[in-house]
């Protein structure tokens, strides 16, 4: 089996399959100091990337002229690797069921080319058993070779946070896991190459998917439940910001604030263990009402903004909403499983007209992902209403008078909508609109 010693002395190579949020800059990590391969089956984000671009944001041009990566579209050039690091998406379906195709799909990749002798780690976000139960056999099937005999596997879950320049891969504590005491060693001993902040091994593989799906569970509770509370207070006409600094003085209290929860992690992760619990025959309760509350979120947005708009004069059927922020979080490109989209389909409902502003996203995946058209300010003109659903640092820059300048359409007063709550009512109302935030 593979060592550490011939990793370290780049007779082995590492090779990460996936260059996204989370494959690349985990690649470029490991190539200070390894011979790496960067598999990716996008032909255009690999010539992007070999002409020193990352379109995450997450990597600037000298991070990867400061790193070494053979990048390839080529399944054939996995047949070098030593030490295969899975770093695919594992979304949910339409249905919110795990969908394990991009997982299937690269671990049969991998299996046609793998290598006696090596050793696969996986990173993707699964329930518990996936990696034994499902990537196992297929790598098996494909290979021909023997789990355990002539190659190894491991589990190490990603904690990647998009758009953070603080919590860097090599900053934030890595837990790791393996199917047997040598390979946790050997895939410990790897990542140590690299982790900084160090590493955590974990008892087994299915011990290290659980850490990996509950952390964001955990995450997703503690904010529906302060969804749900903003529900309670925007019905007591309490400001839920005030309520939240209040309690926040209190030393144990946990700081958390609603919001739209979207993403691939907290958005998508508890569905995972949901599922996984279901098939042994138990049905989560707390987990799944976390869900439904910050799922519903969005609709609750465009609903609230459309009674602020009735009661500030508005005629709804065809009036117009500016929407700043369409990414799933604040400055970053990222537009999957973004809940600002629930906010433009209940909107559309109402007969409303929707232009969304994002200078983060890209204008073509969002008109593939979603058939969504993004708009330039210029172009913006008069709206109704503003919601300002994503908090872009690229928004700072706009002043109440410029929110007051665009809520110039029709009778009655302009309406914005603070979804994060980044603005001051006072300074709001001053200006001549209505306020309503979460």
């Amino acid at each position: 089996m593979v060592s550490i010693e011939q990793i370290e002395n780049k007779q082995a190579k590492i090779a990460v399959v996936g260059l996204g949020y989370v494959g690349l800059p985990l690649a470029a990590t490991f190539g200070k100091k390894a011979d790496v391969i960067g598999f990716e089956i996008q032909l255009e984000k690999i010539e992007q990337l070999k002409a020193g671009f990352d379109a995450t944001g997450e990597l600037t041009g000298d991070d990867l002229k400061n790193t070494r990566i053979h990048y390839t579209s080529n399944p054939a050039d996995l047949k070098t690797a030593d030490f295969v690091i899975v770093t695919v998406p594992t979304p949910i379906d339409q249905n919110n069921n795990p969908d394990l195709t991009p997982l299937e799909k690269a671990s049969t990749t991998i299996g046609q080319n793998l290598k006696s002798g090596a050793i696969v780690v996986y990173e993707s976000t699964v329930y518990p058993g996936v990696t034994e139960d499902i990537c196992v056999p297929i790598l098996e099937q494909e290979s021909g070779l023997k789990c355990g005999v002539d190659f190894k596997v491991g589990y190490s879950p990603e904690r990647i946070n998009p758009g953070d320049k603080v919590h860097t891969v090599e900053k934030i504590l890595k837990v790791v896991s393996g199917m047997d005491d040598e390979t946790l060693e050997t895939i410990a001993r790897v990542y140590e190459m690299v982790i900084k902040a160090g590493v955590h091994r974990a008892s087994s593989i299915k011990v290290a998917e659980a850490a990996k799906v509950i952390e964001n569970t955990q995450r997703d509770l503690n904010i529906a439940l302060i969804n749900e509370l903003s529900l309670i207070f925007n019905k007591l006409d309490i400001p839920t910001m005030d309520v939240l600094a209040a309690a926040g003085t209190k030393w144990n209290f946990l700081k958390f604030t609603p919001g739209l929860v979207g993403g691939h992690c907290i958005g998508v992760d508890p569905y995972y263990l949901t599922h996984k619990a279901e098939q042994i025959g138990y049905l989560p309760q707390v987990i799944l009402a976390g869900r439904r509350i910050n799922d519903g979120m969005g609709k609750y947005v465009a609903e609230n903004t459309v009674k602020q708009m009735i009661k500030a004069g508005k005629v709804i059927k065809g009036s117009k909403v500016l929407i700043l922020g369409l990414t799933f979080k604040e400055d970053v490109p990222d537009i999957r499983n973004t809940k600002v989209v629930d906010i433009v389909a209940e909107l559309k409902d109402y007969g409303v007209e929707v232009l969304i502003h994002d200078p983060h996203a890209d204008p073509d995946e969002t008109q593939h992902e979603y058939g969504l058209e993004l708009t330039d300010l210029d172009a913006v003109g008069h709206v109704d209403a503003i919601i300002y659903a994503v908090s872009h640092q690229a928004f700072a820059d706009l002043t109440l008078d410029d929110f007051s300048r665009f809520c110039k359409n029709g009778n009655g007063q302009g309406v914005l909508v603070d979804v994060k709550s980044a603005l001051k009512r006072n300074d709001v109302e001053a200006a001549g609109m209505v306020y309503w935030s979460l």
